[in-house]
């Protein structure tokens, strides 16, 4: 009847972990993913993402009849071969349903960095806007070249970011102790087996150090969190500058700039604004993403609250890894 407790109190644990975007906390789960991050594995899926990119980019380039958006067209259907691995395969869904949740329960948090970063982000940003060698340029970048370009963009700004939100974790194994763990586990599954820790165990039954897939759980429901708030300031600036051009943009200004008429996109937005605005607002959230993880004011703000949803997950982990011990 005691295992049959213990199983059921185990079960509830890894439930908790799943539902607040950790699975890979989860002994399974964990096992069964790193199996399916083997060479082989990801060789298998590199394989079939290049089998499969390889006559759409053909298809695509021809029927276009530019070899751009040939490329942009295989690269994107070998990431989105990843992407769906990672999602089904990998549980990515799991963390990703958790972290844009509660990035998106706290948008209130944004504002304080909205109000620091945008209006000198604007200010150069609407100078850009207004410059006809940036309109020439834009004009030039097709559909492939910009997707590619947006693309250059969006991966820079995400290894920026996992270069530097680790550095969020380090703090958990260094001001880690078995005081913590009462307060950490409240309102979770685990906060009867806490308090029995506390009271029968003077440091800690297992250590806090967060490794491997367990820590590339944390980072990764960091750089989630992070990279909803950069699409929606992306977005915003495109909206913005769409409204702006139609509003400011004369189209003998702009036949002027880029040397033709414009193009109609749909009603009165032309293709070209439509491109110039893409661009800018790419660029934007490049910076926003490297403003977001050196101003040290936002990092306190918004970094915080999620890091306190993490430090109880590390909190419970080593709760949960002691039952797992018996």
């Amino acid at each position: 009847m005691a295992d049959q407790a213990d199983r059921a109190d185990i079960a509830a644990v890894e439930d908790w972990f799943v539902a607040n975007g950790l699975p890979y906390f989860v002994d399974g789960i964990r096992e069964d993913v790193g199996r399916r991050m083997r060479p082989s594995r990801l060789l298998a899926v590199l394989v079939v993402g290049v089998v499969l990119a390889v006559p759409v980019g053909l298809a695509v380039g021809l029927w276009a009849d530019q070899v751009s958006y040939g490329v942009s067209s295989a690269l994107t259907t070998l990431a989105g071969v990843f992407g769906l691995y990672g999602l089904l395969t990998l549980k990515a869904w799991l963390w990703i349903r958790w972290a844009a949740g509660q990035t998106l329960g706290s948008l209130s948090l944004m504002v304080p960095l909205v109000t620091r970063a945008l209006p000198l982000l604007l200010l150069f940003i609407t100078f850009l806007f207004i410059n006809a060698e940036v309109w020439q340029v834009g004009a030039t970048l097709d559909g492939g070249i910009m997707w590619a370009a947006v693309m250059l963009f969006a991966a820079i700004a995400v290894g920026f970011l996992l270069s530097r939100l680790p550095e969020e974790l380090d703090a958990f194994d260094r001001d880690f102790d078995i005081t913590r763990l009462s307060s950490a586990c409240r309102g979770t599954p685990l906060e009867t087996e806490a308090n029995r820790l506390r009271e029968t165990h003077t440091q800690l039954p297992v250590p806090p150090e967060v490794t491997g897939l367990q820590k590339a759980n944390l980072v990764l429901v960091l750089l989630v969190a992070q990279i909803v708030q950069v699409l929606l300031l992306s977005l915003s600036v495109f909206a913005f500058f769409i409204l702006f051009g139609v509003v400011a943009m004369d189209d003998a200004v702009i036949e002027t700039w880029v040397g033709h008429s414009p193009e109609t996109f749909l009603g009165p937005v032309s293709r070209e604004l439509v491109q110039v605005s893409v661009f800018l607002a790419a660029f934007s959230g490049l910076y926003f993403a490297v403003y977001a993880v050196t101003d040290e004011l936002y990092r306190k703000q918004f970094f915080t609250s999620i890091t306190r949803e993490l430090e109880r997950a590390v909190s419970a982990r080593v709760v949960y890894r002691s039952m797992r011990r018996g």
